[in-house]
């Protein structure tokens, strides 16, 4: 250690936090471009399609509390290497599943590994950089990663599949994984929570089982309609959130500071970074198939024609901090998730358009306020949480982080799926098995054409083409109001200088 405090290693550490990030960020994005292949080759039903999208943010968002109490208690740096050693070997799995149940078997795995890593190096942040203009920077890094990451998914998996196989997205987590492991056993300083208590089990199955409740619940029902089922999981989920809410103001170490709610700027912050991200994987999810099925680009095509939101993302994190400081936190993130909601806006405006900067303007517009409102959303959770809790707060944080990419994938592609069902329509003389196919997803439709006369695949490929651009449409302008409405809330809830910040830490 310097004698100004200071660690020598903090940057090499800080190396190892944005890697890990970077990587479960693309895996949350990467398998949008990978959705087609990965419907050739194992023939998904559309329930299917969407489980193997969402279920890693499902699984991940369960368990990010819990996690982050299990750094906070045992060591954040030991939770972050030995979760990113098992990510890297759930991945190989991932990559040779031999058909769609097994997949999303993989998926789940993956997100168990994965709610180890996001909140353990958030925390560790907190405990690397005590300078607090080199932590707003590095806090800058790290959402670029992340921001980064969610962006370049389509990217990099358009590069893999132009040459590979889809399980090829699954294994560049291990080349990935085993630099995060080789900078950060060395380079990482260990923290946690010097007197954590015990670890409430009850708390634990509680919050998995709300979350997981509510979010299937909203999910299938808006997939399929209306089921006792259905409805019975949400409520089941409700009633454990409620009971969770109500242990965590009883018990002496909760897994929750739930008070840290009572705070506008840490509950803002939480709903900030979940809509930066709603809209984010949301859009991209979707338009990515758009690209592939309406426009027919190759893989590859489509990760390099959502450059712009990438290349966007990173600079707007990067630059984030000196937006916060001159504008205040409350209109900075304000503005950004009003620039992705204007994006997403812009796209469903655009989409019959053969003119790239039609596109490339509202994809900048999404990048560039994901940037913003993550980066400046990540930095408030840290400014208002206790020390020895930033596991468990950035736990929270990451959960938003992750309900909202779940959320984007699963209330948007139902809305997708619905208005496509709705709206498709059939020519006449297709096989009812062929019908049946192309109701269910563009992917099936084009599958099922192999073998029907050229007037009748011409016919079919029109309707499909017509009923997705349609549906994507109305997906993208719902989206677009969530995250303007949002934009409003949050200007409300986060403060316009710091000083609030600072007095409400005080207090």
């Amino acid at each position: 250690m310097k004698a100004d405090g200071k660690d020598p290693r903090r940057w090499w550490a800080l190396g190892a936090m944005g890697l890990a990030v970077f990587l479960v960020a693309v895996d949350g994005t990467v398998l949008s471009l990978a959705t087609p292949s990965i419907v050739r080759d194992l023939q998904p039903t559309a329930s299917q399609v969407l489980w193997i999208g969402d279920i890693y943010s499902f699984v991940l968002a369960g368990l990010l509390i819990t996690m982050g109490n299990l750094g906070d208690r045992f060591g954040r740096k030991r939770l972050l290497l030995f979760g990113g050693s098992l990510f890297a070997l759930i991945s190989v799995g991932a990559a040779y599943s031999a058909n769609a149940e097994m997949l999303i078997v993989y998926r789940a795995l993956l997100g168990v590994a994965g709610a180890t890593l996001m909140p353990s190096t958030l925390a560790l942040l907190r405990s690397t950089f005590n300078d607090t203009a080199e932590r707003s920077f590095a806090i800058g890094v790290w959402s670029a990663m992340g921001a980064a990451g969610a962006a370049a998914g389509p990217l990099f998996g358009g590069a893999l599949l132009q040459y590979f196989w889809w399980g090829s997205v699954f294994l560049v987590n291990v080349p990935i994984m085993a630099l995060v492991l080789l900078i950060g056993l060395p380079a990482l300083r260990e923290s946690k929570d010097p007197a954590p208590g015990r670890l409430d089990l009850l708390s634990v199955v509680l919050s998995m089982v709300g979350i997981l409740g509510v979010v299937y619940a909203i999910k299938e029902t808006a997939i399929r309609g209306f089921e006792v089922g259905y409805f019975t999981a949400g409520v089941i989920g409700v009633v454990c959130l409620t009971w969770f809410v109500l242990r965590q103001k009883r018990l002496e170490h909760p897994l929750v500071d739930v008070r840290l709610f009572a705070s506008a700027p840490f509950t803002g912050a939480v709903l900030a970074t979940l809509l930066s991200v709603f809209g984010l994987a949301g859009a991209l999810f979707f338009f990515s198939q758009y690209l592939q099925f309406i426009k027919g680009l190759e893989p590859l095509q489509a990760g390099l024609f959502e450059l712009p939101a990438t290349l966007a993302a990173l600079v707007a994190a990067l630059i984030a901090g000196n937006i916060m400081r001159r504008f205040g936190r409350g209109p900075a993130v304000a503005v950004g998730l009003l620039a992705v909601g204007l994006g997403m806006a812009g796209v469903a405006l655009v989409l019959d358009s053969d003119q790239y900067l039609f596109f490339a303007v509202p994809l900048i517009l999404i990048g560039a306020g994901d940037g913003v409102a993550l980066t400046i959303a990540s930095d408030t959770v840290l400014a208002v949480a206790p020390k020895d809790r930033a596991g468990a707060a950035s736990a929270v944080s990451e959960t938003g982080y992750e309900l909202g990419t779940a959320l984007g994938i699963a209330l948007l592609g139902s809305i997708l799926t619905a208005v496509y069902q709705g709206t498709l329509r059939v020519p006449e003389g297709v096989p009812e098995r062929v019908a049946a196919a192309a109701n269910e997803s563009p992917g099936e439709a084009f599958e099922a054409m192999a073998g029907l006369p050229d007037q009748l695949t011409m016919a079919l490929t029109d309707a499909v083409q017509v009923a997705f651009s349609d549906a994507l449409r109305v997906t993208t302008l719902a989206g677009a109001m969530v995250l303007i409405l949002g934009a409003v809330v949050t200007w409300r809830l986060l403060p316009g200088r710091d000083g609030a910040v600072n007095e409400m830490v005080q207090h």
